[in-house]
């Protein structure tokens, strides 16, 4: 495998690499690459911020900031920081919950709904742009992989 396809790693030795500490660094490096590219992209909010939109969307009912952390793979601390922003943007809303009124619950107004529906074409061409390539068998074994790595972070 040519692990030098479409990258510029020349003081890369890819001949003494070891694939796994290899993947992780790839792996962080893609997530700082991504994020930079896609606050580019997103106008009015970050990509983090946009994050957490796509994962209260991914809720089957609107999460407390510590479903949501749990869901992001971040700090309860950070993704408080991140519904404030959004918060004072108004695209997020803190709510009671309805069976425990001590619950805060995370809505997305109608504002963010807005937004994600006029941004929805353009995220649509990114997504395509970013994906060009790869072929679904390759992208369900690289999910897979992930997430049996995921699962194994549960278990450190």
């Amino acid at each position: 495998m040519n692990f030098n396809d479409g990258m510029n790693m020349d003081m890369v030795d890819f001949d003494n690499m070891m694939p796994q500490p290899f993947l992780l660094g790839l792996l962080s490096a893609f997530d700082n690459r991504y994020q930079a590219c896609a606050d580019r992209c997103i106008k009015e909010i970050t990509w983090k911020q946009f994050f957490a939109i796509i994962c209260i969307n991914l809720c089957k009912e609107s999460p407390t900031i510590n479903e949501l952390s749990d869901i992001m793979g971040s700090s309860h601390q950070n993704v408080k920081k991140i519904l404030d922003k959004l918060a004072s943007k108004g695209f997020v809303e803190m709510v009671s919950d309805t069976a425990d009124r001590r619950k805060q619950r995370i809505v997305l107004t109608k504002k963010c709904q807005e937004f994600c529906e006029s941004n929805d074409l353009e995220s649509q061409h990114f997504m395509a742009n970013l994906f060009e390539g790869i072929d679904e068998k390759d992208l369900l074994i690289t999910i897979q992989t992930i997430m049996k790595m995921e699962k194994n972070i549960e278990n450190l």
